[in-house]
């Protein structure tokens, strides 16, 4: 089961990344190409803060806290038993932790996150592929967090 979310990991890093270099090669040249009208775009937008654009330009701030995070995620990660519902927290830490390292490869190496996902319908800020493995992957810790924890609550109840 590691091997194969270190793997999963590397495909979600090497495909945000990709997709990164594309937009700063494509879009960057036409700023934005209209999907689906009114509705989803692809533009290009150098993020120099935080989700959705928050703290701008603290960079150093932003790789440090992204250490950190990872490392703790690293520690939290071996403490977990192999239980098949433990295995869904290990997956959700993979796509948390595969976000975390695509934003900073951008940090450390442009100064920048490259962002290229942008739904105009409801104006939500522009975002990339490593967002959507941190916002998913916390989603899912969530979920199961609150999952598990519902039997603990239903024997205090009836305790």
């Amino acid at each position: 089961m590691e091997y194969i979310l270190i793997i999963l990991g590397i495909v979600l890093v090497g495909i945000d990344q990709i997709s990164k270099n594309w937009a700063s090669v494509t879009l960057k040249q036409v700023q934005e190409i209209e999907i689906w009208p009114q509705v989803f775009h692809l533009a290009y937008v150098e993020n120099r803060g935080a989700a959705f654009g928050m703290m701008q330009n603290m960079q150093w701030f932003f790789i440090i806290v992204t250490i950190v995070v990872i490392g703790a995620i690293l520690v939290y990660w071996r403490k977990i038993p192999d239980t098949k519902t433990q295995k869904i927290y290990k997956v959700s830490l993979t796509l948390i932790m595969s976000g975390a390292i695509g934003n900073l490869i951008d940090r450390v190496f442009l100064g920048y996150v490259v962002d290229m996902f942008y739904f105009i319908l409801i104006d939500f800020p522009v975002f990339n592929v490593a967002d959507i493995c941190v916002v998913t992957g916390t989603i899912i810790f969530m979920i199961v967090m609150i999952l598990e924890d519902l039997p603990k609550k239903d024997k205090a109840i009836e305790g």
